[in-house]
C-alpha cells in the first residue's frame, strides 16, 4: 500500500477485524486518531458510547488541525457510516489532502472470536450490523472520493500488508 505522507486515512471495518493492531504495526502512534481512546479519555471507557457525541467532535477536531499541518492522519476507528466518511473526506479535500480507505472486510466469525477474547465486549449484533455496512458500502466506495481503496479479505492479507509512506516535497511558506 503506498500512501501520501499528507493523506488521511480511513481504517474502514467491523469491531474485531484488527484495525487498531494494523494501525499500530504500520504507522506512528501519534498520527493515529483512534476512537477508543478518545472514548476512554473523555467518557468511562473505551466501550462508552454514551460518550460517542463527545469523541466524534474531538475526532473532528483533531483531523481538522492534522489536515491544516499537512500530516499523515490515520482514523482508527469502525468508520462504517457513510455520512461520517463524508464529512471527514469533505475536510480533507478543503486542505488538498488525499484520502485512503483500508477496508478490513473479514469474515464475522472472526469478528466474533476476536471481541469475545476481549476484557471489553461489542454486542453481537453491532458486530453483524457493521460487518454488513461494510460489504455493502464496498460497491459505494469508489463513489466516496477515496485516492485510493484497499481492501483486506483474510487474516493472512491483513498479516501481510505493507505499507510504504511516500514521502512528497517539502511546501514551506515563502518569507517576505
Amino acid at each position: 500500500m503506498e500512501i501520501p505522507a499528507t493523506a488521511l486515512v480511513l481504517l474502514i471495518g467491523a469491531a474485531g477485524s484488527g484495525k487498531s493492531t494494523f494501525a499500530a504495526r504500520h504507522f506512528a502512534s501519534g498520527d493515529v486518531v483512534s476512537s477508543d481512546q478518545l472514548r476512554a479519555r473523555i467518557g468511562e471507557s473505551e466501550s462508552d458510547q454514551r460518550a460517542n457525541e463527545d469523541v466524534f467532535e474531538r475526532l473532528q477536531a483533531l483531523v481538522q488541525d492534522r489536515l491544516a499541518a499537512g500530516v499523515l492522519t490515520i482514523i482508527d476507528a469502525t468508520n462504517t457510516d457513510w455520512m461520517r466518511r463524508t464529512a471527514l473526506i469533505g475536510m480533507a479535500r478543503h486542505h488538498r489532502r488525499p484520502v485512503i480507505a483500508i477496508v478490513f472486510d473479514l469474515p464475522l466469525e472472526i469478528c466474533l472470536n476476536r471481541i469475545a477474547a476481549r476484557p471489553r465486549t461489542v454486542r453481537a449484533a453491532v458486530v453483524r450490523r457493521q460487518v454488513s455496512e461494510v460489504r455493502h458500502d464496498r460497491e459505494r466506495l469508489d463513489l466516496e472520493g477515496f485516492a485510493a481503496i484497499y481492501v483486506l479479505a483474510s487474516t493472512h492479507e491483513v498479516e501481510g500488508a505493507s505499507v510504504d509512506i511516500k514521502k512528497g516535497p517539502v511546501v514551506r511558506a515563502l518569507s517576505s
